[in-house]
């Protein structure tokens, strides 16, 4: 007898999850061993359980989606994570693919796309919403010269916070210098690796080498 597929449902509003269960668990071959509503708690059941696949939001309070796939995929190497959220800009795509997830999709699939899209995903098979795949299309023909553009997109003060984190101040130190909070630090240092396309703070530092934006 096959093994039922394992998933985890990743979502901050109860309703979601409970209509994605409830979905799940009308069909055959599927075991929803949890759902959880923050990426910490994802994080840490994951560890724990190595479900199959992981159903993951992407904006969700304390811990966003991208930083919990980047961990989930560390502590449980075989989950595929399946993105499903209601954003589909640029600094919502590329930091999620880049964080491990395989999949991303919309809270607006058709329910039948996204119980086919987990089976798929169980077999590590990548579904993608048509304009996340075009943007993924669009980005791999570019150019190397649009990625070095992407700097011009910062604000003056995030290239300040930029050129600190290439420094290798912590949050705190830019936050004394710069004098301001360290929640606006963080969400500077947010922006500038959404902006980016990349995934942390290292990738970030590298990028403005790179480019020039500091001296080593």
């Amino acid at each position: 007898m096959t093994e039922p597929i394992s998933v985890l449902i990743v979502d901050d509003h109860a309703v979601v999850r409970r209509g994605i269960r409830a979905l799940l668990e009308s069909e055959e071959g599927f075991l929803v061993v949890g759902d959880v509503g923050s990426g910490g708690e994802a994080v840490l059941l994951a560890a724990d359980l190595a479900p199959d696949v992981v159903l993951m939001d992407l904006v969700m309070p304390e811990m966003d989606g991208v930083k919990a796939t980047r961990l989930l995929k560390q502590t449980s190497p075989r989950s595929q994570v399946i993105v499903l959220t209601s954003y589909h800009e640029d600094e919502h795509i590329f930091p999620a693919i880049r964080a491990g997830a395989l999949s991303y999709l919309l809270k607006s699939t058709a329910l039948d796309e996204l119980v086919e899209a987990v089976r798929k995903a169980a077999h590590g098979e990548a579904t993608l919403h048509p304009h996340v795949a075009a943007r993924l299309v669009q980005e791999l023909n570019g150019t190397p010269q649009d990625i070095a553009l992407l700097h011009t997109t910062l604000s003056e003060r995030e290239r300040e916070v930029l050129g600190l984190i290439a420094a290798g101040r912590t949050n705190a130190q830019i936050a004394a210098q710069l004098v301001i909070s360290e929640k606006t630090v963080k969400s500077h240092v947010n922006n500038i690796l959404s902006k980016l396309h990349v995934a942390d703070r290292t990738q970030a530092a590298i990028y403005a080498w790179r480019e020039g934006l500091i001296e080593r």
